[in-house]
């Protein structure tokens, strides 16, 4: 398994959404639905603790960088 870092701005928005790295990693590991994003990076889908969670994330050779972390009461796609 690949280490999972974190950019600055994902950091900043899972203290303001309260999203943990465990539900973040969880999303990555085993998302309910994914789908690839722009410029390389891929958006993993994942409903958990009563909310939905959108993490965008880039894989590298040898680390996944979180790039940002979206959460909803609702689901992404209707």
């Amino acid at each position: 398994m690949k280490s999972v870092k974190y950019d600055r701005h994902a950091k900043r928005r899972m203290q303001e959404r309260d999203v943990t790295e465990y539900e973040t990693e969880s999303a990555i590991r085993n998302p309910d639905f994914s789908e690839p994003s722009i410029k390389g990076r891929t958006n993993a889908f994942k409903f958990t603790n009563g909310r939905h969670l959108r993490v965008t994330f880039k894989e590298d050779a040898d680390h996944i960088l979180v790039i940002t972390v979206t959460m909803r009461k609702k689901p992404f796609r209707g």
